[in-house]
Formats: structure tokens, C-alpha cells, sequence
């Protein structure tokens, strides 16, 4: 049992001893293990330093190979600046001599022109002065000859193309624009079927024709004429209701007080319908659409009227196709020249209810009715006393002027022709200077014969816009007037 121990502790022992022999055995391999590693890591980074400190070198090198160019680039620079900076002193230097010699040059040549300008006035026996004044003298009348001559040339060019296009675009529109010449005149009488009939018209104790009267407003002459009844009224409207009814009366017979009033108010619906009609019509044909009904309205009322034996509404609708025309070749607004021109005479259907001239009231209705300002300016300013200031008023006065100045437009008698050709004379006349005047060419041409003591050739000039002017200002009259002033001078002298 002891035995068994003391070996136990023996071998403990020895296995202790063991232990801590192999502890140091490795102890010692790996600090020479370690100090080799040490040992290799201070070489490599020996190697390393060396590689970086190599690197910095050529770096610091290259660096100075760059600064070196720029420093000789540089250099360079500075010399090439330098020789610029000595050329330009040169030149300079040169250019002041230069100056120096032109000075003199001038000293030189002024001096010889004193001295020519005093032989000069030796010469000529004039001082500067007055020499200046004489030559300005002959200048003024050279450049007023030469003036004379290139203000008619000027007016000549001017007048030949602005009538060539004038002509032209009137000429086309004339052209595109076919219509009857003479228009339809107003019905005022009413043609009978018998003489009988004038007595039913009469009516017991004139009782039907005072019915007539009191419900249409119109005048029933009732005379000697044979088989006719004349109707009067300012309104032209009522005169085709009265002519409508009593139409109607003959027709169907029965003529009494009860059924007179029944038959004219159903005539007078009519008439409204076939005004409303005549307007849209009107506006169809013309191509304009957005006038209101009430201007519409009034508008197919001028069917009823005439102006000088000229139908009003066909006036109207012939002057709105021109007025598109003209306005698509001149580049104004289409659409206000139509319907300017078709509303022009609109005032002429209440200007018995209106006070007031026809192209004013059109005005104020059109302004009312809501319609452009443009549109009221160009109705307004179809006539003379109000100056027109668009491009489309004037396209609704020209084409006024073409549609009445038609031959057979308008009746006019030999007594206001005649009168329009004295006035034409008279207005001439009027003015300094005139010795005569002739209108010819039945009122297109004025020849205006002058004194030429009184009036010199650029005076002529003035003299023609002036009395053009005043005809302009004073007279109505369609298309245009030629004013043409002559002056003649004649020297006679005999030899004996």
C-alpha cells in the first residue's frame, strides 16, 4: 500500500520535472523564432524607406525640370515684351516727327491760301464777304430750281402709282362685282282691277277708307285717276303694310270696317317678316354673320327705301361686297368694312322717327346694339363732317362714292350737275393769283389758269394742293377731281 504511494509520487514527480523541462525547450524556440521576424520586418521596412526616399527624389527632380521651362518661358516672355516695348518707342518717335511735318504742312498751305484769296479779291475787286453772299445767292437759286424740278418730279411718281394701284384695285373690284344698275323704286300706288272698286274702297259714308287710314297711318288719295289709289306716308314701311292690305282686301272681296283691321294687322306681320327676312338675306349675301336682330331688322326696312331712285338695302349689299374686295387688297380688316358698309345707311330706316342725320343715328344704333368702335367710327364717317381716321371708314366712303357714281345709279337733273361744275369754278377762283378757271371732263378736271407776275412755279405747286384741299373740305362729289394749275410766261418783242 505505501509502496503503491511512494511510486504514485514518484511518478508525479518525474512527470512535473518533464513538464517543465519542455515548458523551456519551446520558451527558447520562440524567442528565436520572434527575433527572427523582428529581424525580417527591419529589413523590409529598410527597403521600403529606401524605395520612398528613391521616389521623392525623382519626384523632386521632375519638379525642378518644370520650374527650370517655366523659369526659361518666362524669361523668354520678358524679352519679347522688352523688344515690343523699344518698337513702340520707335514708332512713336516716328509718329510725333510725322506730326511735326503735317503741322507744317498746314502752316504752308494756309499761307498759301491767304495769299491766293488776297490775289483773288485783287481780281475779282470783292471781299470775302460779299464774294460768299453772291455765290449763296446763286446757290439759293440753283438749289430752288433743282427743288422745283424734283418736288413735281416726286408728286408726278407719287400721283402715277398711287393712282396705277387705285385704278387697279377699283378697277377688279368693279369687275368682280356684278349688280343690276338701276334699282327698284317704292311702290306708292296700288292698282285697281275696275273703277268699281274705288267705291268699296270709299265704303259707306267714307267709312272704310277712314278705317284704312287709322289703321295703317297712310293717306289713301283716292282721285280721277283711272284704276289706281295713290298711298302717302313718310314711313315707307307703313306704305307697303297699307299696299299689302288692301292687296289682300281686293283679292278676297270683303271690304268693311271689322275686316280691314283684321286684314292690315296680318299685312303688318308680313311686312315684319319679310323686313326680318330681307335683313338676314342681306347679311347672307354680303358674308358677314353676328349683326343683332334689332339692327337686322332695320336693315331689311331699307328695302322699302330709295335714295335719289337708288334701292337703299341693294346700295347697302353692293357697297359691303366692294368693301371686302378693297379691304382684302389693301390688307384692312374685312370684317369691320363689311359690316360698316352694310350698317351705313341703317340711320335712313327710323330718320322719321329720329331727329338727327342718317350716318349719326346708324352711329348711336350700332353703339347701342353693342357693336365695335371701329364699326360706329366707319358708319359715322361715311360722310364728310366727320374726319375718318381708320383705314376701313375710308374703304366705306370709297365704296359709298363708286355704288352712287355708277351711271344710272342715281337720278341726278342737268340743273345740280351744272351747279356742281360752277362751284367747282368758284372755288378755284377763290384764291390769289387765279386769272381763270375751267371744269371739264364733266367735273373731274379743274384747269386753273394763274397770273405769273403773282404766282411763281413753286407757289404753283402750293396753290394746287391748297384749292384741292378746299374742294376736299367744302364740296361732295364721287371718285376723285384733278386740279391742274397752269402758269405760262410769254415775252413778245417786235423787230423793225
Amino acid at each position: 500500500m505505501i509502496e503503491g504511494i511512494i511510486a504514485a509520487i514518484v511518478g508525479a514527480a518525474i512527470g512535473v520535472g518533464g513538464k517543465v523541462a519542455y515548458d523551456k525547450k519551446v520558451q527558447t524556440k520562440g524567442k528565436e523564432t520572434v527575433e527572427k521576424l523582428v529581424a525580417r520586418a527591419e529589413r523590409k521596412a529598410s527597403d521600403i524607406v529606401l524605395k520612398a526616399k528613391d521616389e521623392a527624389l525623382k519626384i523632386e527632380q521632375e519638379r525642378r525640370r518644370e520650374l527650370k521651362k517655366t523659369e526659361n518661358r518666362l524669361v523668354e516672355r520678358e524679352n519679347s515684351l522688352d523688344r515690343k516695348l523699344d518698337e513702340l518707342d520707335k514708332r512713336s518717335e516716328r509718329l510725333r516727327k510725322q506730326e511735326d511735318e503735317v503741322e507744317e504742312l498746314k502752316s504752308e498751305i494756309r499761307g498759301i491760301r491767304t495769299r491766293q484769296q488776297e490775289k483773288l479779291e485783287k481780281i475779282a475787286g470783292l471781299k470775302k464777304k460779299d464774294a460768299a453772299e453772291k455765290l449763296m445767292k446763286m446757290t439759293e437759286r440753283d438749289v430752288k430750281h433743282d427743288l422745283i424740278n424734283l418736288v413735281a418730279k416726286l408728286q408726278q411718281e407719287a400721283t402715277d402709282d398711287a393712282e396705277e394701284r387705285a385704278q387697279t384695285i377699283l378697277v377688279e373690284t368693279m369687275e368682280r362685282m356684278a349688280s343690276e344698275v338701276t334699282a327698284e323704286r317704292t311702290v306708292t300706288a296700288v292698282k285697281l282691277p275696275d273703277d268699281d272698286m274705288k267705291g268699296r274702297i270709299i265704303g259707306k259714308e267714307g267709312r272704310n277708307i277712314q278705317a284704312m287710314q287709322r289703321a295703317t297711318g297712310v293717306d289713301f288719295l283716292v282721285d280721277d285717276t283711272p284704276g289706281m289709289v295713290v298711298l302717302s306716308s313718310f314711313d315707307p314701311i307703313r306704305r307697303q303694310v297699307a299696299r299689302l292690305g288692301l292687296e289682300m282686301l281686293m283679292k278676297d272681296g270683303r271690304i268693311h270696317p271689322g275686316r280691314i283691321e283684321e286684314v292690315f294687322a296680318k299685312a303688318e306681320k308680313q311686312i315684319d317678316k319679310e323686313t326680318m327676312r330681307a335683313g338676314e338675306d342681306a347679311a347672307r349675301e354680303a358674308g358677314v354673320t353676328g349683326i343683332p336682330r334689332d339692327l337686322l331688322k332695320l336693315l331689311g326696312e331699307l328695302k322699302f327705301r330709295t335714295s335719289y331712285g337708288q334701292n337703299v338695302l341693294k346700295h347697302s349689299t353692293e357697297m359691303a361686297q366692294m368693301a371686302g374686295m378693297i379691304a382684302d387688297e389693301i390688307g384692312a380688316d374685312v370684317r369691320t368694312a363689311k359690316i360698316a358698309t352694310l350698317l351705313h345707311d341703317v340711320g335712313k330706316a327710323v330718320t322719321h322717327k329720329v331727329e338727327g342725320k342718317h350716318h349719326h343715328i346708324g352711329a348711336d344704333l350700332a353703339r347701342k346694339a353693342g357693336l365695335s368702335e371701329a364699326i360706329c367710327h366707319a358708319i359715322e364717317a361715311h360722310h364728310d363732317d366727320i374726319e375718318a381716321t381708320t383705314v376701313e371708314a375710308i374703304v366705306v366712303r370709297i365704296c359709298d362714292a363708286i355704288s352712287a357714281a355708277r351711271p344710272g345709279a342715281r337720278n341726278i337733273s342737268a340743273e345740280n350737275f351744272a351747279e356742281r361744275m360752277r362751284d367747282l369754278e368758284n372755288v378755284a377762283t377763290s384764291f390769289s393769283g387765279v386769272g381763270k378757271a375751267y371744269a371739264i371732263s364733266a367735273g373731274r378736271e379743274v384747269r386753273v389758269i394763274v397770273t405769273p407776275e403773282k404766282v411763281d412755279d413753286l407757289s404753283a405747286i402750293k396753290l394746287a394742293r391748297d384749292i384741292a384741299t378746299k374742294i376736299e373740305s367744302t364740296m361732295q362729289y364721287p371718285g376723285t377731281i384733278k386740279v391742274n394749275v397752269i402758269r405760262e410766261t410769254r415775252a413778245i418783242e417786235f423787230a423793225k
